[in-house]
């Protein structure tokens, strides 16, 4: 399936619409359970100790999470575990127990949201979830949540030049996530040019670090979401997810904790790479920072006409509505 990880998505279909099943089928879902389209692998769910197929063991007391032990010792491979209560701490349990076994762990998810959740159970997850959809759209959500965002192409631009703007409102991206040195989002004044701006991850002299954060720029600005889309800086709120990317390109999602806007002194950044340019308003300050090609972050008091530094220019330049689209669009 599409999926970017090894999280693995198996639809429960018993009850689904048809569209639901061949929408699955189009989206790269492999297995399902009760029923199957042409296509399709139809998987056996058993509870007892014998049967092929997948062993379910219902979870309803500790005496259960043992249950699921002896089904391992006993050689099954595949393990459903169906929680009507408490589910995060039994399986928190059971994935500290399993690892190393070559058993597969499986867990029930009625929503995408609980589908993410069940997967980042003790921060490893669980090696799959059997989703209840009951919609096309559950189903992209769910995959979404299961998958890590893809690779995001970054290149080499030369700063043009650094100039004074005057005041401004910036946005500082507080996360729910701790930031690396060389992490931070792509922001720009366009869609089509975006710079790699550095999360506050460096303790200095004067201020602490704030690895969770990322002063990115002014509220007009674009910023890009893990779903490849973007949003402007001032639309942000918590509970929103933006995309963390590091200097090789690696991304992931973050979800927002608090959006703070503030007035501050701005400084205009230009810039081009060999296929594009443009540029971002950011606050100055010797905290936010660009950064260069070999990861190092550089501070935009201190950056000059002639640097190098880097950015993303997305496929698609035009903007409905943060959807790329590939059409005619100017914006200075």
């Amino acid at each position: 399936m599409p999926s970017r990880s090894n999280k693995e998505l198996l639809l429960d279909a018993r009850g689904a619409p048809d569209e639901v099943l061949r929408a699955a089928l189009a989206l790269g879902v492999r297995r399902f359970v009760g029923r199957s389209p042409e296509g399709g692998e139809l998987v056996q769910v058993h509870e007892g100790p014998e049967g092929s197929g997948i062993r379910a063991v219902r979870i309803s007391s500790p005496e259960d999470v043992a249950e699921v032990l002896r089904a391992a010792e006993g050689g099954a491979r595949e393990i459903l575990v169906q929680a009507s209560d408490w589910k995060i701490i039994p399986l928190e349990n059971l994935i500290a127990a399993l690892q190393g076994r070559g058993v597969k762990l499986l867990a029930e998810a009625s929503s995408p949201q609980e589908a993410e959740a069940l997967a980042g159970v003790l921060e490893r997850g669980v090696d799959g979830v059997v989703l209840r959809a009951r919609s096309a759209d559950e189903l992209v959500r769910a995959i979404d949540a299961l998958g890590r965002p893809e690779p995001v192409a970054l290149e080499e631009a030369r700063v043009d030049s650094v100039a004074l703007a005057g005041m401004g409102d910036r946005v500082c991206i507080d996360t729910a996530s701790m930031l690396s040195v060389g992490e931070g989002a792509l922001v720009g004044n366009l869609a089509s040019f975006l710079f790699l701006v550095h999360g506050e991850t460096l303790e200095t002299g004067y201020v602490p670090a704030r690895p969770f954060r990322v002063n990115a720029g002014a509220v007009h600005a674009y910023v890009l979401l893990p779903d490849g889309r973007t949003k402007y800086l001032s639309e942000l709120s918590a509970g929103d997810r933006v995309s963390i990317v590091d200097w090789r390109g690696n991304a992931r999602a973050a979800v927002v904790g608090r959006s703070k806007i503030e007035r501050r002194p701005m400084a205009l950044i230009r810039a081009s790479s060999e296929s594009a340019s443009g540029s971002i308003l950011l606050q100055y300050a010797e905290t936010i920072r660009l950064v260069r090609p070999d990861g190092s972050p550089v501070s935009v008091t201190e950056i000059s006409a002639g640097d190098k530094i880097l950015v993303h220019v997305p496929r698609a330049a035009g903007r409905h509505f943060g959807i790329a689209v590939d059409e005619f669009v100017l914006e200075k």
